[in-house]
């Protein structure tokens, strides 16, 4: 924000109050020429340069493109791209499934991708400050910030139990390949092929009682699964030791900012892809393989008829996407202001999706081989998720010679792939918090490093409710972080927080408007159809996925037979609304807070507020209308604070 001093004289309030800030450029529809303001951007947009640097307010900016690019990478490829969509491609029709997901990355991935790294770039701010293009929504930005919080909260617990594997990864045979160990049961058995031919391992399960040796070793020595999320676990010393040693890492990879992140996704962005490569040719190899890749492609064409497979499709893209966390406005907030986000969109997409469906190679051969080795069908060993990473695939992994050498590269191909996606979280929402901390106030002068730390710290303290016992009774393990997966950073807050975006910037904003914008970053307006799919594409496939998500609300369940209590379903509904009523509260407390009728209301809350580097484009007598009223400035900043 700009202060009142501007050096060259003193400005009453009263003037203040009577001026309201026109567009960056003028609207392309509804205007004459004559009528419009001179556009910020109009020295760029005549010589149509893309290279011309422009000059900024003093902000951390990437030391070259390519740090953007692999942080993108790092941050929207995780887990989600190797564990889930494998599973719902084969679950959804197989080859089929890509009809409806290819539909909605353009219509919804694609638009709010590049719209979220565009809005970060021309506004110059995190997740939070950004949306003073529109002020009256800023509760947008602090509804990102909470659901990024709770995805730096939970999402690590999967790194942890990455670690905790790889750790054990290193002995001949697996720990969790045989029976025998203080975790196991007397129903523990390593071979299902003959008793439990043609049948799932729950369904085997449900009529001898046996127990798979990888099972026991997930539930009974990692997880230490508890009767319930009601009662007390064992702590779990290693799983704590094994939580701070990936804090320590998350903190070290971002306490410097952008220059060292940049850095460091340069390998936890690439080293996943060689893994990957080198897991699928040793899966093609494997016997077996061939079946498992069939049956990953086989098109059902009578799935495209069920409405759960767009559903799919949809809630895919915006879990893949990384859609909706603010991390992306983030990193595009220190892009250079005239570098070609567009074209960067596009390429961001084609590697997210395009490392979707390699893995479903990767996955498929391997549970191909899998099910040929313990003669079942592959159907029976398919799993997504939490079950793919740590229950099939160390049992495909244990049928294979040199057992030890893959499971380590596998738990480690987990594990930067997590981290990459977890500590640019992280630095997206550090972002933020420092964006909106005053600068005079105690944590506003503090150093980014103890910023850092204290948000590391306050995570840590959170997710030892995952892995020990608290006076909550809160059992360490998958019962609290399955909630805090269902509810906090479900589809349903995703779609909920695209929808808000994609109406805020198109119709408040004014989606002519922001094109103009883009175009005077990049040099030339995008495709008519990015305007189209913000103002009506986008926001109605958002909203139809979200009222299929609450219509056909389930109750939430573990492993299909432990029902969460209603107070943990009250619990999880707290998490989800924690950040959905952000949005709706910030308008409600901006409009009775502020003076004037109800038309002057929303009018000076709508009206953008501008930075730094856009006030080198704006004409001088145009500046005082940038400016927000200093008590307003100072009322607004205790109101996000309390946030």
């Amino acid at each position: 924000m700009i202060s009142l001093n501007m050096g060259t004289g003193e400005l009453s309030i009263n003037k203040l109050e009577k001026k309201i800030a026109r567009p960056l450029v003028s609207e392309t529809e509804g205007s004459s020429t004559e009528a419009a303001e001179p556009s910020v951007c109009v020295g760029l947009m005549k010589t149509g340069d893309p290279n011309t640097e422009l000059g900024h307010s003093e902000r951390q900016t990437w030391s070259r493109q390519m740090d953007f690019i692999m942080s993108c990478v790092g941050f929207a490829v995780g887990l989600g791209n190797v564990w889930r969509f494998p599973y719902l491609c084969f679950k959804n029709g197989g080859g089929v499934f890509l009809i409806p997901y290819v539909l909605m990355v353009f219509v919804g991935g694609v638009p709010v991708f590049f719209l979220e790294i565009a809005l970060g770039q021309f506004m110059k701010q995190g997740g939070v400050a950004t949306w003073n293009i529109a002020p009256l929504f800023k509760g947008l930005g602090m509804a990102s910030m909470v659901i990024v919080f709770f995805c730096n909260t939970y999402y690590i617990m999967v790194l942890v139990w990455g670690l905790y594997f790889l750790a054990h990864s290193f002995t001949s045979p697996l720990p969790w390949a045989t029976c025998g160990h203080e975790w196991n049961t007397v129903n523990c058995t390593t071979n299902f092929s003959r008793v439990c031919f043609n049948q799932s391992l729950a369904s085997c399960l449900e009529h001898t009682g046996l127990r798979s040796s990888v099972m026991e070793f997930w539930e009974r020595k990692v997880l230490r699964l508890s009767g319930g999320l009601d009662e007390v676990g064992d702590i779990s010393g290693y799983m704590v030791l094994c939580l701070l040693a990936t804090w320590v890492i998350v903190y070290f990879c971002i306490w410097k900012g952008v220059k060292s992140a940049g850095k460091v996704v340069y390998f936890t962005a690439v080293f996943p892809y060689l893994v990957l490569v080198v897991l699928f040719f040793h899966g093609v190899s494997l016997p077996g393989a061939l079946n498992g890749i069939i049956y990953y492609l086989k098109p059902n064409w009578s799935k495209l008829s069920e409405a759960q497979v767009w559903i799919d499709a949809a809630t895919q893209i915006f879990f893949s996407y990384a859609i909706g966390l603010g991390a992306l406005t983030a990193l595009g907030s220190y892009n250079r202001f005239n570098n070609n986000c567009y074209q960067d969109a596009f390429i961001l997409a084609l590697i997210n999706s395009g490392t979707s469906f390699f893995a479903g190679f990767v996955v498929f051969s391997v549970l191909g081989f899998m099910a040929a080795e313990q003669g079942v069908d592959i159907s029976n060993v398919a799993e997504s998720g939490p079950g793919l990473a740590f229950i099939a695939y160390p049992k495909a992994v244990s049928l294979m010679p040199l057992a030890p050498l893959w499971a380590v590269l596998f738990f480690l191909m987990l594990l930067v792939l997590g981290l990459d996606s977890q500590f640019v979280g992280v630095e997206g929402f550090i972002t933020g918090i420092m964006d909106m901390l005053p600068p005079k106030s105690f944590l506003g002068s503090q150093r980014r490093e103890v910023i850092v730390a204290i948000c590391c710290f306050t995570c840590f303290t959170i997710d030892l409710s995952m892995v020990t016992q608290v006076r909550l009774r809160l059992t360490g393990g998958m019962y609290v972080f399955q909630l805090f997966d269902y509810y906090s950073a479900s589809g349903i807050t995703l779609l909920w927080q695209a929808f808000w975006e994609c109406v805020v910037v198109a119709w408040v904003y004014g989606a002519d408007r922001f094109m103009d914008n883009v175009a005077c970053m990049i040099g030339y307006r995008p495709l008519p159809y990015m305007k189209w799919c913000w103002s009506y594409v986008t926001p109605v496939v958002c909203m139809a996925v979200f009222l299929f998500h609450v219509v056909n609300y389930k109750r939430l369940v573990y492993n299909a037979v432990y029902v969460y209590p209603w107070w943990g379903e009250v619990l999880g509904w707290f998490l989800a609304l924690s950040s959905m009523l952000c949005i709706p509260l910030t308008v409600l407390y901006k409009l009775l807070h502020c003076k004037g009728t109800l038309m002057e209301r929303w009018q000076h809350l709508t009206t953008p507020i501008w930075g730094r580097h856009h006030l080198e484009f704006l004409p001088p007598e145009n500046e005082a209308r940038l400016l927000p009223k200093a008590e307003e400035n100072k009322t607004t900043l205790l109101y996000e604070s309390v946030i």
